[in-house]
């Protein structure tokens, strides 16, 4: 039986309704391909570690899910791979459902290819984040943080995930009052140093 962490479980459950099944998906596919997978959280989203490193991981968001190989940039397909970056983090690009997604055999190819580096010792030099762009913040979050000295200071201690995890939940807000009520609830979790999904978070 596969061990699941219930972390994610309670991750994936609280994902938007078109990233369950993506999501729920993914999480088989990996246990299938690698029977001694182990789940965690880490950056706010789940991972999966063989060997005690990080093999892949998987994210949502209100509008896409991501998926991602730690050693991509060691992999046969490492431009396809990385070129998806710049669409979105991980290494698939942004996938707004199944259909989304490459074939089944494909990913569990890449599942297993990524678990020989793994085995072979191969290291990813100097790896870098999934998203390492500037991060682009709305006038009105920054001009917040600037106002509100203790959530500004905890905000710059943050890694760039956790901070772009934030932006992206304000920008997402489709109404002014939204905005308003979610800036409200950021200010008060960034301040008590509280990442966006600490709930889940270990």
């Amino acid at each position: 039986m596969p061990k699941h962490d219930p972390r994610i479980d309670a991750y994936i459950i609280n994902s938007a309704d078109f990233a369950l099944p993506v999501l729920q998906h993914l999480r088989v596919l990996v246990h299938a391909a690698c029977p001694d997978v182990e789940e965690t959280m880490k950056w706010s989203f789940p991972n999966f570690l063989f060997k005690g490193e990080i093999l892949c991981s998987m994210a949502s968001f209100k509008q896409h899910c991501a998926f991602g190989f730690w050693k991509a940039s060691l992999m046969k397909d490492a431009r396809i791979l990385l070129d998806k970056r710049k669409e979105a983090m991980g290494s698939l690009g942004k996938i707004t459902s199944l259909k989304d997604l490459p074939a089944d055999r494909k990913i569990t190819g890449w599942i297993k290819e990524a678990m020989k580096l793994t085995e072979a010792g191969a290291k990813v030099v100097k790896a870098k984040p999934l998203a390492s762009n500037p991060l682009a913040m709305p006038a009105f979050f920054s001009a917040a943080l600037a106002k509100n000295k203790k959530a500004g200071a905890a905000f710059e201690k943050f890694n760039h995930t956790q901070k772009k995890e934030y932006t992206e939940w304000l920008e997402e807000a489709k109404t002014i009052p939204t905005r308003e009520k979610r800036l409200a609830t950021a200010m008060e979790q960034i301040a008590e140093g509280k990442i966006r999904h600490w709930k889940y978070a270990r």
